[in-house]
């Protein structure tokens, strides 16, 4: 991403889950906060986005129309149920390690995230820390403060642009308390990285964090980005999509390799599921009609007391 610019699939990501939350028959995430936190013009560019799809939209719609433009657009992104479904996936997790004592969390690449203006009963004593990059930090907060939503209590935002910044150095100036466990989910964020990138991140994770410590990451299977992969027209039309923006995909994880690629960092692999999995975990008689993605995982690991061998 540009380095003044805030993350354009943060917002897009962002309308989706507002989306799905309004929209769609069988409601797998409550998130309406995409709808306020938004801003009009971010939606206006989105809908000229909508528009060169679809050359039939309007060109100086009202709002009605506006917003059923974007709606479709949404919709039609092949990356819509991979959003919904792994923030549900990862908020579950999250609750059950709540559930357990822990009491910290952490979202690396935070982007639009709205979980610390929804949380549950359960989670309002939870520390919520949120790091992403300045451009994306900041342009969420002023869209907080224009909506005037305050932020809550126990939630910290930390500006820090990981592509120059180590994550150890990160985490060490934060409220993190490093000798009590802790929650981390990174979502939507090691596509647009190296292996060597991802590795560190998730290195840095397991040697800050105490044993015992979770961690949710969504990732590409790595077939995707081989030369010789047969990639859908669809799959193509999205990779197209995101380098459009300024966000390209780079690198991913092969999931038969995934569990000896994390155990030399001292991570264990609890579990890694496809779209697919997440279909019929969440919706198994699929009312939404969702089309899982070829490409799309999720995988939940734990920190362990000393590096696996």
């Amino acid at each position: 991403m540009e380095a003044s610019t805030p993350s354009r699939t943060a917002l897009f990501t962002s309308l989706m889950r507002a989306r799905h939350t309004s929209g769609d028959p069988h409601r797998i995430l409550d998130d309406p906060w995409g709808d306020r936190l938004v801003p009009l013009q971010a939606r206006a560019a989105l809908y000229q986005m909508a528009r060169l799809r679809n050359t039939a939209l309007p060109r100086e719609p009202d709002g009605a129309a506006q917003q059923a433009g974007i709606d479709a657009y949404l919709l039609a992104n092949p990356a819509y149920p991979n959003v919904i479904l792994r923030s549900r996936y990862t908020e579950d997790a999250l609750h059950r390690a709540v559930a357990q004592g822990t009491r910290q969390y952490l979202l690396i690449g935070a982007g639009f995230d709205s979980y610390a203006l929804r949380r549950p009963p359960a989670a309002q004593s939870l520390t919520v820390i949120e790091i992403d990059h300045p451009a994306t930090q900041n342009f969420k907060l002023q869209c907080m403060a224009a909506a005037g939503v305050a932020v809550p209590a126990l939630v910290h935002h930390m500006a820090a642009d990981l592509s120059n910044q180590d994550l150890p150095t990160v985490l060490a100036a934060s409220p993190m308390q490093v000798a009590e466990p802790a929650f981390f989910s990174w979502l939507g964020g090691t596509m647009y990285l190296t292996r060597q990138a991802n590795l560190a991140t998730l290195r840095a994770i397991a040697e800050t964090a105490a044993p015992g410590s979770e961690v949710v990451f969504s990732y590409f299977d790595q077939v995707f980005f081989e030369p010789s992969a047969v990639v859908s027209e669809t799959a193509k039309a999205l990779s197209a999509e995101v380098a459009s923006v300024g966000e390209p995909f780079v690198s991913g994880f092969h999931p038969a390799t995934l569990e000896e690629d994390l155990r030399p960092l001292g991570l264990r692999l609890l579990e890694d599921c496809s779209d697919a999995d997440l279909v019929r975990r969440y919706d198994p008689a699929n009312r939404n009609g969702f089309v899982a993605g070829e490409r799309s995982r999720i995988a939940h690991v734990r920190v362990e007391a000393v590096p696996i061998r």
